[in-house]
């Protein structure tokens, strides 16, 4: 059992190391944004210094990843997701990924009849939208659109933008969001002529 821990203790610190890389974070930056110092970030992705609590929880946030990944938790037997319900601002989300940051999937159910005054608003990130169901009224800058099923829409969210269901029924959307601005890569093969 010890060497089971010791061998999971032992991978905290490369794979610490590889997620301030991927970034192209220094120690310093990292520092910064977590209030631990260089010196135990140094000692810590060197193995020196055996990760805490304490000291990972910060860390994942940081890097915006679970916990798990940064122990090197085994991947769970079922990959399905079993989304809870969130109600934020009228509309319910469910969360269709698991991973905090980076980029997020939701479906959304928009309720019909929102008559209140849209309020522009803007932020970091980028968004992408698909509409399932139901019309999705767009306010993006000085574009007012009524976006229809199978029609998509992505916008830089710095953007003032606003979004909601001014229709009789309700609307269902696919929502992809990047908090700081990650695009979606589309792949598509070539149309043949």
């Amino acid at each position: 059992m010890d060497d089971d821990l010791d061998g999971v203790l032992d991978g905290v610190g490369p794979r610490l190391r590889a997620l301030r890389q991927e970034r192209s974070a220094t120690l310093a930056d990292l520092s910064a944004t977590t209030g631990i110092s260089v010196s135990t970030l140094s000692r810590l992705e060197s193995g020196q210094r055996k990760p805490t609590l304490e000291l990972l929880l910060p860390l994942a946030r940081a890097h915006r990843v679970p916990l798990d990944e940064l122990v090197g938790a085994p991947v769970p037997d079922d990959p399905r997701l079993h989304p809870k319900p969130i109600e934020r601002n009228g509309m319910t989300m469910w969360p269709l990924t698991r991973r905090p940051g980076g980029l997020q999937a939701y479906r959304a159910l928009i309720p019909p009849g929102d008559r209140a005054e849209p309020e522009q608003k803007s932020h970091e990130g980028y968004e992408w939208m698909y509409v399932l169901s139901g019309r999705l009224r767009l306010l993006l800058g000085d574009h007012d659109l009524v976006l229809a099923p199978g029609e998509v829409v992505e916008f830089d969210t710095h953007v003032p933008h606003w979004f909601g269901n001014t229709g009789d029924q309700p609307a269902e959307v696919l929502v992809l969001f990047g908090p700081q601005g990650e695009r979606m890569h589309v792949r598509a093969r070539p149309s043949r002529r």
